[in-house]
């Protein structure tokens, strides 16, 4: 028998006054009980207004929000934050710095019904012990590093056990080195404690990195929901091809099986699918992108950047149009270097040209 979703949003739309371009539009998503949500999109896209309906903070304009089966949010129907049974972890800590690290994850289960002091006590040891700061009961806020109090925060919001966690941007105020390894940690402890989350984020690496669904959201629209490896694989709209794969466009138009742009001929035997169609962007991911230096190429090496394990490199083409590419650290290309493009077997993606709606984007296959 199939599990019911733990969290189902039909037709969301949320207005701040009745003249105003809505912050959410018309979003619907469900997720499924143990797994992990990224919000993913840029800063006033309206993820954060999704999320705070969610947890009670704000009333939705129209469509309905149901928490494990039960309505929680509609247009003529609210439940209050502290009866919904979510835990929320914030992109501050927002702990109580005049409580101790076991006050602060104490402080929701005091105010829960079925907790005795003793009770209390042993579900604050087991949520210290599954965060990995056992032993820390009796230290202050001021006394932990940023790692720590996120740690403490997310802690404090599993101690009650709730159906679905919500974070807004939890790792945005750590150092890039603290981020990178708490992101890690936050999805293990997740797991760990087989509790739904939801988080927000800008950060595509971080998305991809802690997900295992992805929605990408802009403009207060959902524009795409899938897997990480879907989403980067297969975009579903222009707006997801840039944001989350950060990929290059080039103009190209299409002469029988042949599409022409700046870097070169490629064959497209697939591109028959797109109907009336003899213009287009092709997507190319920068890692899809080989460099070949080659004195008599238009093409020319403008800048590079060492990532550590990959070079960044920004290529000028004739026309003036600036392509990113990606190489492993041990391909090196100087400065100023005319190289050939060619493209990687499978890419690229073809977007009609003025379509930046959601299309069926095909996989093709490319003969340089």
């Amino acid at each position: 028998m199939k599990q019911s979703p733990i969290l189902d949003i039909v037709s969301v739309t949320k207005k701040f006054n009745n003249n105003s371009t809505p912050a959410v539009d018309n979003v619907s998503l469900t997720l499924q009980q143990g797994d992990l949500l990224g919000l993913l999109g840029p800063s006033g896209c309206g993820k954060t207004t999704l999320l705070r309906m969610i947890a009670g903070f704000e009333k939705v304009s129209q469509g309905q929000i149901k928490l494990a089966g039960q309505l929680v949010n509609s247009n003529n129907y609210w439940l209050p934050p502290e009866k919904r049974n979510t835990g929320m972890v914030f992109q501050d800590y927002a702990l109580f710095p005049h409580l101790s690290v076991a006050d602060n994850i104490a402080f929701g289960l005091k105010r829960k019904k079925g907790y005795n002091s003793k009770q209390i006590k042993q579900r604050v040891g087991e949520v210290l012990t599954l965060v990995g700061l056992a032993g820390l009961e009796k230290r202050y806020p001021h006394q932990l590093s940023g790692g720590q109090q996120q740690r403490i925060a997310l802690a404090r919001a599993l101690a009650p056990q709730p159906a679905l966690i919500l974070l807004d941007e939890p790792l945005s105020n750590l150092d890039v080195q603290i981020r990178h390894r708490l992101r890690e940690e936050i999805r293990c402890i997740l797991k760990a404690a087989g509790t739904s989350a939801i988080f927000v984020t800008h950060d595509q690496e971080e998305a991809l990195a802690i997900s295992d669904k992805i929605a990408v959201m802009s403009r207060g629209k959902l524009e795409q929901i899938g897997t990480p490896e879907s989403i980067y694989t297969q975009p579903a709209s222009r707006f997801v091809a840039e944001f989350v794969t950060q990929a290059n466009f080039l103009p190209a138009k299409k002469q029988g099986q042949v599409w022409t742009t700046e870097i070169g001929e490629l064959e497209i035997p697939r591109s028959t699918v797109i109907n009336n169609c003899d213009r287009a962007d092709l997507m190319l991911r920068q890692e899809d992108i080989m460099l070949t230096p080659d004195e008599n190429s238009a093409v020319v090496v403008k800048e590079r950047q060492f990532l550590g394990r990959e070079y960044r490199y920004c290529l000028e083409t004739a026309s003036g149009k600036r392509l990113h590419a990606r190489t492993s650290a041990g391909v090196s290309v100087d400065v100023g270097t005319k190289v050939n493009l060619s493209v990687t077997t499978g890419t690229p993606k073809i977007f009609p040209v003025n379509s930046l709606s959601k299309v069926e984007v095909q996989e093709t296959e490319v003969y340089a």
